[in-house]
């Protein structure tokens, strides 16, 4: 059936007027107005205020509009004031204001206020939910239209209108209203900020502190009022900067507002299920301001109970700027954790603040503690056997030069340090300052790259070996210069840029609050961008360059006499596989349900190298006497292969 566009629209009137409506019946302010018809002679405005709730009066006649009754709180005025009208109109528009939060009346005639009573702070006991009473019709002079919240009341002349209202506590039914609208902490923000007071304001759902910032304001620090039963010393802390005074203002109010645990979760969203927000929220606003970008931060240091180690906490502050969506938002707030149970937000705008708390989907360790010491033990011994193999590496240096031994003992230095460093970056952590650990981090992320960097050589210089006949040509200087000179470049490079290094936490999936600290690269943005593009970047080269270069080497020596024997083959290819770093491969195959075993096989393998390595040499040394008589005739057929087999052995 066709509907008449007609009725659509009266009833799509209808029902704005009763939404309309609906919101008014509940409004906390009186607002009555009208057209005062009045004669063309001088007016003047009476009024008689006292207090109690009994009725408030307002009635017009020719000359006077006057203004009665027993409705305010603490407010006691009378008096009269001349209005200056044009004497060529006998009309005037009118509206009386009355705020029985804050004890304000204002009459506003003419577009034109003025405040008959004045706001002394915020009441407790107050006079609201006035209602029309009795009136008195006029035949003249009087009120016309007049109005409630801008529902007509009368259209005709009226002399006196009389309201009636009810005494309740209005702090309670404000908290009560504020906190079923979409912007109830603003409401109360500007309330506060309306209430004409200076020092501390109480309202059941927040606790606020009004600073008044004259010329020469060189900043505050204070405390913010603490509600009942909350501990002095729980309660946060403002630091407001000198720069937050507008400059062209003599002075400047500044509200700070103070909700916390169930008053909070009323005016405030939460957060998703895996992020809360702590107890504690701070507003601050400066009157009729909006600030941002501050040249010094504004400080908010909040005190909390101790956080599970899973646990991150940032500042977030409540940002309604984009297309009315409300969300906490980290941007323009700086996070500094003073302590265990301290958080120091500094932000450099004015809204409300918190302390959002997110539970870290942070990637734990499996057997933190077994892998620890499995790693501890093997880098004891490979510190040791790199001692021995550099003491008999530099013994075989002596009367000959030696290039294969020239790189062998690069690397050796370089595991030696390596695993030094790892053995100490735990105590490091534990003991040392910040600046201590650091450089602990530092150097042990240097022993990593010269290590991954020696082995490129050991690859290189086999790569000359199998393409060349003769020794090779390449200076002592450039394999120094690749193995210990390179590393420097890279982490000398990474320093400038800060916050890289430094205390590291590391969370085991048994026991998430006994995490193990040492001194590393941090977790941050910055610095897993560097162990990606760095470490990770390099060892790929090293790894794949090393299988490509482990393949060639067994491809040319396959058919040798030696490798028909079984445990000889099998310590040529375990030898190569350590000298050129293979083993490191496994760290990339750390997924999958043999994720654990893979983790064990790294830590042991590659915490053992510098033991594979004397191993090695040993075992080589001693094939090397045992066959020395027979090996020093032509037992291979070619120059390459007795280059092939001296490097083996070497």
């Amino acid at each position: 059936m066709k509907q008449n566009p007609k009725t659509v629209i009266m009833f799509l009137i209808f029902c704005l007027f009763f939404i309309l409506g609906q919101a008014t019946e509940n409004d906390r302010d009186f607002k009555m107005c009208g057209i005062w018809h009045h004669g063309n002679t001088s007016q003047n405005l009476k009024y008689d205020l006292t207090t109690g709730c009994k009725e408030l009066v307002i009635s017009a006649n020719d000359i006077t509009l006057s203004i009665w009754g027993s409705i305010t709180a603490k407010c006691k005025q009378s008096g009269s004031i001349p209005l200056d009208l044009s004497p060529f109109q006998n009309q005037s528009n009118f509206c009386v204001f009355w705020e029985p939060l804050l004890d304000l009346l204002i009459v506003e005639v003419n577009g034109k206020n003025r405040t008959l009573c004045g706001s002394s702070g915020l009441q407790e006991n107050c006079c609201t939910d006035l209602s029309p009473g009795n009136q008195t019709n006029a035949s003249l002079y009087g009120i016309l239209k007049g109005s409630i919240q801008g529902d007509i009341i009368q259209h005709n002349v009226v002399g006196i209108y009389a309201f009636q209202g009810d005494s309740i506590n209005c702090k309670k039914k404000f908290c009560d209203v504020a906190s079923q609208q979409s912007r109830g902490a603003n409401m109360i923000e500007e309330v506060v900020m309306k209430s004409n007071a200076t020092g501390r304001v109480d309202l059941p759902c927040a606790q606020s502190t009004i600073i008044e910032m004259e010329e020469g304001f060189m900043g505050h620090n204070f405390t913010l009022p603490a509600p009942r039963n909350v501990p002095i010393d729980k309660i946060p802390s403002v630091y407001l900067p000198s720069c937050l005074k507008p400059a062209f203002r003599k002075k400047a109010k500044v509200v700070c507002t103070y909700y916390r645990n169930s008053m909070s979760m009323k005016y405030f969203q939460r957060e998703s299920s895996d992020s809360a927000l702590l107890d504690d929220i701070v507003g601050i606003s400066v009157e009729n301001e909006i600030i941002a970008n501050l040249p010094e931060p504004v400080r908010i240091r909040f005190h909390h109970s101790a956080l599970p180690a899973n646990h991150s906490r940032r500042c977030v502050s409540w940002d309604t700027r984009k297309d009315n969506e409300v969300m906490w938002k980290s941007e323009g707030c700086l996070t500094i954790n003073i302590s265990a149970v301290e958080t120091e937000c500094c932000c450099k705008h004015l809204t409300y603040f918190a302390i959002l708390i997110q539970v870290e989907q942070r990637a734990t360790v499996r057997h933190l503690e077994a892998l620890t010491y499995v790693t501890a033990v093997g880098c004891a011994f490979s510190l040791v056997s790199c001692l021995v193999l550099f003491y008999w590496l530099c013994k075989k240096r002596r009367g000959k030069k030696n290039q294969s031994s020239l790189v062998h003992r690069g690397l050796v230095v370089a595991i030696f340090f390596l695993c030094l460093f790892f053995i100490l970056t735990g105590t490091m952590a534990n003991v040392g300052n910040d600046a201590v650990c650091m450089t602990t981090g530092f150097l042990l992320h240097y022993a990593l790259l010269s290590t991954l960097c020696w082995m490129a050589m050991e690859v290189f210089h086999t790569f000359l070996l199998i393409r060349k006949v003769f020794s090779s040509t390449l200076p002592s200087w450039g394999f120094y210069l690749g193995g210990f000179g390179l590393p420097v470049l890279l982490v000398c490079i990474l320093l400038p840029i800060g916050d890289i290094y430094g205390k590291r936490k590391i969370v085991p999936s048994d026991n998430v609050t006994n995490p193990y600290h040492m001194c590393w690269m941090l977790d941050n943005d910055k610095s897993r961008l560097a162990h990606f593009i760095i470490n990770i970047g390099l060892l790929a080269v090293v790894v794949s360059s090393g299988a490509v270069m482990l393949f060639l080497v067994v491809k040319e020596i396959r058919n040798r006499p030696e490798w028909k024997k079984n445990h000889v083959a099998f310590l040529s290819i375990w030898g190569l596989t350590c000298l050129f770093g293979t083993t490191w491969g496994l760290g990339f195959l750390d997924f999958g349900p043999l994720s654990e075993a893979i983790l064990f096989l790294f830590c042991i393998i590659n915490s053992l190298q510098g033991f594979f390595l004397m191993l090695r040499y040993y075992a080589l040394e001693r094939m090397k006497k045992r066959n020395e008589s027979s090996s020093d005739g032509s037992s291979t057929g070619s120059s390459k292969q007795h280059m092939l087999q001296t490097n083996e052995k070497s």
